[in-house]
């Protein structure tokens, strides 16, 4: 929802799950699926040994300092296979543009596993959080019809919308919506709408203001999907028409992007299955398996474009162009592109999951794009991330080049090598062994995070060791729990010594709660993709008054933020 780096996630590259924020997302969407991706992209966010690779047959112009691809590297399909092969990836859709023309639209593998359906040029594969970028374009022509200013405060144009901070709530301008400054945690409010919800975009709007601030209005960075949402709502508001037609209408048809779907359709005649790892220790090992769900309509602004490579190809073109449309006319004019072009916040140096040779020597966030440097050379992109699947767009807008690789999965390695391959080839730098870098990568992330798996409270070695029971009997943790935000929780006693969690505003979120130490327990969710959790209660004078929850896993995705929510027991129970 998702994609720095679903389940886009997406600053520089973490280890994460979904956007949605982001080596890809274990988006962001749920656990620690290893994965490349962009650690505070959303989305989902989520949630990224050198050897000479020789490129044979290429033709070379001259390009500043060095030499640069005039088209596309010889040895493209065996890298990608390689790739796909190495990390199993079933399905890959690339789109390559250079000066105005499509040099490469193409699909490699299978749309599912277990059948013979081939991914083509025309297949569709969610794109997560690089959705934002369209939302940020759908506001441009907003602007540019007069109808809106980039400076006009949310407030006045959006019915009910409200922060927790007066201050903020005074403040907030259309601009503040777009890039990642505005307060809220990393990935704070996410779990309304992840891993599904039963939520509208106007509740949205309206839970903002139970969101408290983790910084001051405008003091840093923290990629964020909610505010997406948001800004979405104002597009609704300002135009008189649902977000899916405003961008369907306004720039998906005159773009001629005839494959791309506003949200995920499993029986759409174009649309590829999403796949992902869950039955491993942790989550991102084990046997890829079809997913059965896809993420909530609810997001779409913040990261629920389905695009193909035909379509990417398109759009990557325009945004190259500025605006400007192969046949003439404009989608946004030239000083919108500018403006979404244009760094506002400085994007910090990330966690200790950052792979640091993809490390760019500066980042930026503008409106609904990542602004950095790589190798001496500007970089404008974005990666996604959702359940199943994972995206991302890199533009070098001095060699008109655009680069768009998109997963039907949650390996992001596969897909930052090829795209990184690519680039290497394009700018004429070094080649390096992209996918045996971050294969070597992979296995050394999963064996320290199987070790600390483990070891850690409440796995059923631990328990086992321990002999953990309750502090108090299982009916007295039950009741309904609720957080001003998210809203409630139920917790029931099923009787036979079982203890069970639902959360009441997200279908299927539920499952098993097992003891772990006093009055800890830890999840296990009868949806794998989810990310398991602690749930500490809160006990006074021998009764619960309350209940907050910790993620388990340390690579777990910024979009499972159980750390914002504070339950308080109902009066009732």
């Amino acid at each position: 929802m998702t994609g720095a780096a679903k389940r886009s996630r997406n600053g520089g590259y973490v280890f994460v799950r979904s956007e949605k924020q982001a080596l890809g997302r274990i988006h962001i969407a749920a656990g620690p699926r290893l994965c490349l991706n962009s650690g505070q992209d959303g989305g989902w966010r989520m949630k990224q040994s050198r050897a000479a690779i020789l490129i044979a047959g290429c033709v070379w112009v001259f390009c500043g300092a060095a030499p640069c691809l005039a088209a596309a590297p010889a040895d493209t399909d065996a890298y990608v296979a390689h790739a796909m092969q190495t990390f199993g990836v079933p399905g890959l859709s690339l789109a390559i543009v250079q000066d105005g023309k499509i040099e490469r639209a193409k699909g490699y593998g299978v749309r599912q596993i277990g059948t013979d359906k081939m991914v083509d040029a025309h297949t569709v594969i969610p794109i997560g959080s690089e959705s934002k970028a369209f939302t940020s374009a759908a506001l441009a022509i907003l602007v540019d019809r007069k109808k809106l200013k980039w400076s006009d405060l949310v407030k006045d144009k959006l019915p009910g919308f409200e922060m927790y901070d007066p201050y903020m709530t005074a403040h907030m301008t259309v601009r503040d919506l777009l890039t990642h400054r505005s307060g809220l945690g990393l990935g704070e409010g996410d779990l309304m709408i992840f891993p599904g919800t039963n939520r509208t975009r106007a509740d949205i709007v309206h839970a903002l203001r139970y969101l408290k601030p983790a910084t001051g209005f405008r003091e840093s960075y923290a990629y964020d999907n909610i505010l997406y949402i948001v800004a979405g709502a104002l597009v609704e508001a300002v135009s008189g028409q649902g977000w899916e037609d405003f961008v369907t209408q306004n720039i998906l048809k005159p773009a001629g992007m005839t494959d791309a779907l506003t949200s995920y359709d499993a029986s759409a005649s174009n649309e590829t299955a999403l796949h992902e790892r869950n039955s491993g220790p942790i989550q991102g090992v084990g046997p890829q398996s079809v997913l059965t769900r896809g993420e909530a309509r609810t997001l779409a602004p913040a990261g629920g474009i389905n695009a193909s490579a035909t379509d990417l190809a398109r759009w990557m073109n325009i945004q190259l162009a500025h605006g400007k449309l192969p046949g003439g006319g404009q989608i946004f004019s030239p000083e919108q592109s500018a403006m979404m072009w244009e760094p506002v916040v400085v994007v910090p140096p990330e966690g200790p999951h950052r792979l640091a040779i993809l490390k760019p020597d500066m980042q930026d966030y503008a409106l609904g794009w990542y602004v950095e440097e790589y190798r001496g050379h500007k970089i404008v992109r974005h990666t996604g991330a959702v359940a199943g699947a994972l995206a991302s767009l890199y533009l070098i807008p001095e060699k008109n080049l655009g680069i768009a690789v998109t997963i039907n999965s949650e390996d992001g390695m596969a897909m930052t090598s090829v795209v990184y391959h690519l680039i290497d080839a394009y700018l004429g730098i070094a080649p390096t062994d992209w996918t045996a870098v971050l294969d070597k990568t992979q296995k050394e992330t999963i064996a320290k995070a199987e070790v600390t798996m483990k070891a850690a409270p409440g796995s059923k070695k631990a328990v086992a060791a321990n002999g953990v029971t309750p502090s108090l009997t299982l009916s007295a943790y039950a009741g309904k729990y609720q957080d001003p935000w998210y809203g409630g929780i139920t917790v029931s006693d099923r009787g036979q010594g079982k203890l069970w969690i639902s959360f009441d505003r997200t279908p299927n979120m539920e499952g098993a709660l097992e003891p772990v130490d006093g009055d800890k327990f830890r999840t296990r969710w009868t949806d794998k993709s989810i990310e398991d959790a602690y749930v500490s209660f809160a006990v006074k004078g021998g009764k619960i008054t309350g209940a907050t929850m910790a993620a388990i896993s340390p690579l777990a995705d910024f979009s499972s933020d159980y750390q914002d929510l504070h339950f308080v027991r109902g009066a009732a129970n």
